[in-house]
């Protein structure tokens, strides 16, 4: 990973940890559910997943699979990842810090390989989902939850999202996700859509743009109330503004 962008990550997730860690949407398990149930995770299932932020992911497949391990980059998020295991009361739980290019485990090593909110920060997605191949069984089941945005509004997210978090890189319409998959030689994957909702003081509050930067997002945010130029579905109730992220989920077999 290039150094600077390494820096940058560790700096908004180190900050990001606790805030992100215990954001309601975030934890909503009813998502991570979803993904769960998209891979058809069982109890022979051995999982990895990739740039695993706080952990939820990771226990949520703890709770139907053998064994579940989580790989990040920043020890505060694992910190947090430890602490939600314990509170969770999981046993078949492994950390891992380090980084996705390459990682750090043998080929064909896991049934099941996940990333979850990750890929809009990687510099280089088609080499990630390449790594996520490799270390998946042949016939295991390869998932991948983000944002997407729809292609003509896309630009108009991306240039708000990386104002709001500067480790941002590029969120990719559906289109182009699906893509990413059969160019990486993995079958067409399933897809599932849903939308993450959210209030924006709310995000703002858990989020550490660059000074000044808050209010341009408010006011991009408040511009978008008309035109939904975020692909957000943006509206105003009782003076506050709110939000709805379009997210994917997409799973393929190896």
């Amino acid at each position: 990973m290039d150094r600077g962008h390494q820096d940058r990550i560790l700096e908004q997730f180190t900050r990001q940890a606790v805030p992100f860690s215990i954001a309601p949407a975030i934890r909503n398990q009813e998502a991570l559910n979803r993904i769960v149930t998209m891979a058809e995770a069982g109890p022979e299932d051995t999982v990895l997943d990739v740039a695993c932020g706080p952990g939820l992911l990771v226990c949520a497949f703890a709770k139907v699979v053998r064994h579940a391990t989580g790989i990040d980059l920043t020890p505060a998020m694992l910190e947090q990842a430890r602490a939600f295991q314990q509170e969770q009361r999981l046993e078949n739980v492994a950390w891992q810090q380090g980084d996705v290019l390459p990682l750090p485990y043998a080929d064909s090593r896991f049934s099941i390989v996940s990333a979850r909110f990750a890929f809009h920060h990687f510099l280089d997605p088609p080499a990630v989902l390449k790594e996520m191949r490799r270390v998946c069984q042949p016939g295991g089941r390869i998932v991948v939850a983000d944002s997407a945005p729809e292609a003509a509004k896309a630009a108009a997210f991306n240039a708000m999202e990386l104002l709001r978090d500067p480790s941002h890189v590029r969120a990719m319409p559906l289109e182009e996700l699906r893509s990413l998959f059969l160019d990486a030689g993995l079958s067409a994957p399933r897809i599932e859509l849903y939308r993450l909702r959210g209030e924006l003081e709310d995000l703002l509050s858990r989020s550490f743009p660059a000074e000044g930067n808050a209010d341009r997002i408010r006011k991009i945010f408040e511009d978008s109330l008309e035109t939904n130029a975020l692909d957000m579905a943006t509206s105003r109730k009782d003076g506050k503004i709110y939000y709805s992220y379009p997210v994917a989920i997409l799973a393929a077999n190896n």
